[in-house]
Order: structure tokens, then sequence, then C-alpha cells
């Protein structure tokens, strides 16, 4: 298959996936935008062979932390500059009328650090290995567990749902 076809292919995995991250659709098509654009500029570094759908997911990835960075160094300029104090917007809900277990799931997401999330949906939402998501984070398969376990644990806790049975995934 041509690789820009199997990029294609992708698309809908990658807009899922940064649609989870952002949580506003106009940034996340921006995100994913991004993300293929620098793919099919960078198409002769892909190694024939490789997981195309996890090189694709790494430099979204990647994409969306040096986002998240420069966010914060953008705040952190702002903060530094200014003498008063900043008004921070409040959460709101969001509104569209779905079930209320989506919103509390939504919610316990958002309460979730970070890399807690990033984990849960790649191998939840994505269905991807702990190898495959621990390439595309960059970290070693055993963080890749302990950050999904921890994560798990918290959702349950955050949507009240303690039950003792945890369930696992099975490579």
């Amino acid at each position: 298959m041509d690789q820009r076809k199997a990029i294609a292919a992708e698309l809908p995995r990658l807009r899922r996936y940064a649609r989870a991250l952002q949580r506003d659709p106009g940034a996340a098509d921006d995100l994913v935008q991004d993300c293929v654009e620098r793919a099919l500029s960078r198409l002769h570094l892909f190694r024939p062979g490789t997981n195309l759908r996890a090189w694709l997911f790494t430099i979204l990835h990647n994409i969306h932390v040096n986002s998240v960075r420069g966010e914060i160094r953008a705040a952190e300029r702002v903060v530094a500059s200014t003498d008063g104090e900043i008004p921070i917007e409040g959460v709101t809900d969001p509104s569209q009328s779905h079930s209320l277990e989506l919103r509390d799931l939504s919610r316990a997401l958002d309460a979730l650090t970070e890399e807690q999330r990033q984990v849960i949906l790649l191998i939840g939402l994505e269905d991807m290995s702990y190898r495959d998501a621990s390439e595309i984070l960059g970290v070693p398969v055993g963080t890749v567990m302990s950050r999904l376990s921890r994560g798990r644990d918290r959702l349950r806790i955050l949507t009240n749902r303690e039950e003792s049975q945890k369930l696992r995934r099975v490579e």
C-alpha cells in the first residue's frame, strides 16, 4: 500500500486521539493537520517495515507536548509581566447532551495527570499495545503499565466504581 494512502487510513484514529487530548474539535483538527503535514514532509525518514501508526502517533504526541510546553512558557511570561492577579477561567460543562456517565468519565479523565490520561487513551481508546504506547510516549513499557494501573485506579475512584476486580490487558 502506498504510504500516503496508509497515512490517510489512520486519520480517523489520529482525530479521535487528538480530540481526546485537546478537548476542542478545532484545535484537534489543527493538531492532526500539523501531524500529517510533518509526516508527509518527513516521509523519507520513515523506515518501511516499521509501525506507521505508532510513527504517526509519536509525531502527534510530540507536537501536542511541544504545544503544551509553549503555552506554559507563554503563561509564565504573562504572569511575570503583570502586577495584578490574572483571572482564571472556570471549567465549563460540555454543551452536548450526552449521558451523565459519559460526562462523569470525561471529568474523571480531565482530573488525571497528563501522563495517565495519555496512556489510558492510547491503550484504552486506541487499543494500542504497551510496546507501541511506550514508543509513542518515549518511556519504558514498565512505566506505561504503571501509569495505566494508577490511572485506572484513579478513574475507578473518581467515577465511584471502586470494584475490587481489576481488568488487565493481556499481551
